[in-house]
């Protein structure tokens, strides 16, 4: 069970959230549904909390997973998808602006470090009171990147859209 300080609980509880209803992109390898949850940990979601991590734009997702593929030691991805997903997601608290992102004590610098620890405990801190996503700048491209948190509290609704194959290995 996490364990936070009062005075930052209560400046992340402060933070604006709203509803929103859009599409989506998902970037996903080999043959993962783009509706897999991520509980191992990544920059927004510390190890036992769920995710989804999305794009609000296509050329955002892409970049992301380019990045991804970029630093593995070898290939380990035969299959490239990008999904557009439809979603609704309730309490969704936006870190977009510079001023979010500083009232919730984080920087540019900490978004794009490789150490996910600043942006980890504001995530972790924000799914345990029970918002529905997060809304953050992209570390790879100039666009942002949807957060949609699952689990108490955390519900949304997803729905596929379409599919583009990016590359396929065993396909050509």
């Amino acid at each position: 069970m996490a364990t936070f300080d009062p005075a930052f609980l209560d400046a992340v509880e402060a933070l604006p959230v709203r509803s929103w209803q859009g599409h989506v992109w998902r970037h996903m390898f080999n043959e993962y549904a783009p509706e897999r949850i991520n509980t191992g940990g990544a920059r927004w979601n510390p190890p036992g909390v769920g995710a989804i991590y999305t794009a609000l734009d296509r050329e955002t997702a892409i970049a992301e997973g380019q990045h991804a593929i970029d630093v593995q030691p070898r290939r380990i991805f035969r299959r490239r998808v990008l999904y557009e997903l439809a979603v609704d997601v309730d309490d969704l608290v936006d870190l977009t602006a510079p001023e979010a992102l500083s009232a919730a004590g984080l920087t540019m610098a900490d978004v794009d470090a490789d150490d996910h620890s600043a942006c980890r405990k504001v995530g972790g801190a924000i799914a345990w009171i029970g918002r529905g996503g997060i809304l953050v700048p992209s570390a790879r491209h100039a666009g942002a990147n949807m957060v949609i948190l699952i689990g108490p509290g955390g519900e949304a609704e997803i729905e596929r859209v379409s599919f583009e194959v990016l590359f396929d290995t065993d396909n050509g």
